[in-house]
């Protein structure tokens, strides 16, 4: 049986896909599935750290939001706070043996989003393209829209893969 009769099969299931909001499966994955706390994991999956590093690392989180999801990951066992008795005192995050157990799925998807991210804008920029030729519409997605017009290719586009995979376009270059 492969990967997709797996799911087939387990999406077949009454009541076993966790899509029930009042399932605990659902709890968990809403936790995993944060926007921040694969990030946090990821980090942390390298060695444990300090608040700050880790807000650094990460880059466009704010302290209250990375205060959020540490407490949450905390709370379902995924990292562990330790204080050390220093001046002022140090604290820092580390994976549990159950946040070691998400490295593996979390790189996997990673590395499908590295592998499939052209694809992916590709089908943005079209989808973009329809929004903003339809009527009414005041053209949204100016990234999308000059891809497709040729003003912009994708390997024009940069990754910045240290904090997530983010798309910036480069500067502009003519195209014979």
């Amino acid at each position: 049986m492969d990967t997709n009769d797996r799911v087939r099969t387990r999406l077949a299931t009454p009541d076993a896909h966790g899509f029930d909001t009042a399932c605990p499966t659902h709890t968990v994955l809403s936790t995993i599935a944060e926007k921040w706390a694969t990030y946090v994991i990821e980090l942390l999956g390298v060695r444990p750290q300090r608040f700050g590093a880790l807000r650094r690392s990460i880059g466009a989180i704010s302290q209250k939001m990375l205060t959020q999801t540490l407490r949450r990951l905390e709370r379902d066992g995924l990292v562990q706070r330790r204080v050390h008795p220093t001046s002022p005192p140090g604290v820092e995050y580390a994976l549990t043996p159950l946040g070691q157990s998400l490295l593996e799925p979390i790189v996997a998807l990673r590395a499908w989003a590295e592998t499939n991210v052209r694809q992916v804008l590709a089908a943005r920029a079209a989808y973009d393209a329809h929004e903003a030729s339809a009527p009414g519409s005041r053209g949204r997605r100016r990234v999308g829209l000059a891809l497709l017009a040729g003003h912009l290719h994708a390997e024009d586009l940069r990754f910045r893969c240290d904090a997530g995979v983010a798309a910036t376009p480069a500067p502009s270059r003519e195209r014979a």
